[in-house]
């Protein structure tokens, strides 16, 4: 078992498109079981970040360290399969299947049997009782049998958070996971990724500083791909730089 302080540091990590740097020189330490956030104004680089960190995007330089292995040149499905699960800005399940069919779904992997969507229906009944467990935790235990097409937007968030813990993940990146979402929702959600926190480590991009402010030990704030600042929630809200680059007002 690891027994390193930070489950995910990065060492100069950069992305360069054509000429322009999207990440530059990136040098971020997620402490093990901590909630981190990373903010910045649209165009900062965040879900560049997320898009390195799970290998969606090469790096032009750097290194990704998980759990103190290097795994710069780690695969998605390697990424995927060493406990580093992503959700998205845009809800990703399945509109027209059932939230307990999602679960399934993402609890395949289990039977060996993960992206086989030609197997009976009765093969997957074995993984009725943890699916209904995940949608339990996560408050949709009355929505098991609803089409995912019927339920409000924050109950698919939810939904996709329970999809993503039946990966097993250590270390959840959540790529604004309250994006769109009214006060009960947002509440609701807030709510539900700290519940959901303990025992894990995640790592967030998030634009709502209430959120921020409620959930995250540690912030590093992104301007033009670059770090700002770093800190708990009292120190980077009170940067001048933070004030006028994130929040539009002037030092």
């Amino acid at each position: 078992m690891a027994t390193t302080e930070y489950v995910l540091e990065t060492e100069g990590l950069t992305k360069e498109f054509r000429g322009f740097t999207a990440v530059d020189d990136v040098n971020l330490k997620v402490r093990r079981h901590n909630i981190h956030a990373m903010i910045g104004p649209n165009g900062a680089g965040k879900t560049t970040v997320f898009n390195l960190l799970t290998k969606v995007l090469t790096p032009t330089h750097g290194k990704v360290a998980f759990n103190g292995r290097d795994i710069t040149s780690a695969k998605p499905a390697e990424i995927a399969r060493m406990g580093i699960i992503r959700s998205f800005q845009i809800s990703a399940v399945f509109p027209h299947m059932t939230a307990r069919e999602n679960v399934r779904v993402a609890l395949q992997r289990q039977l060996g049997t993960t992206f086989h969507f030609w197997r009976s229906d009765n093969s997957l009944k074995v993984l009725d009782s943890r699916a209904e467990e995940l949608l339990d935790m996560v408050g949709l235990e009355r929505f098991a049998d609803a089409t995912v097409a019927d339920l409000p937007y924050g109950r698919k968030r939810a939904l996709e958070i329970a999809t993503t813990l039946a990966l097993e993940p250590e270390l959840m990146l959540l790529d604004e996971p309250t994006q769109g979402m009214g006060r009960e929702d947002v509440d609701r959600i807030t709510k539900l990724i700290k519940q959901v926190s303990k025992g894990r480590t995640i790592l967030m991009v998030e634009h709502n500083l209430g959120v921020v402010a409620t959930l995250c030990d540690r912030i590093t704030v992104l301007q033009r791909g670059a770090i700002l600042t770093e800190g708990d929630y009292e120190t980077v809200s009170n940067d001048p730089r933070v004030k006028e680059a994130y929040m539009g007002k002037a030092a």
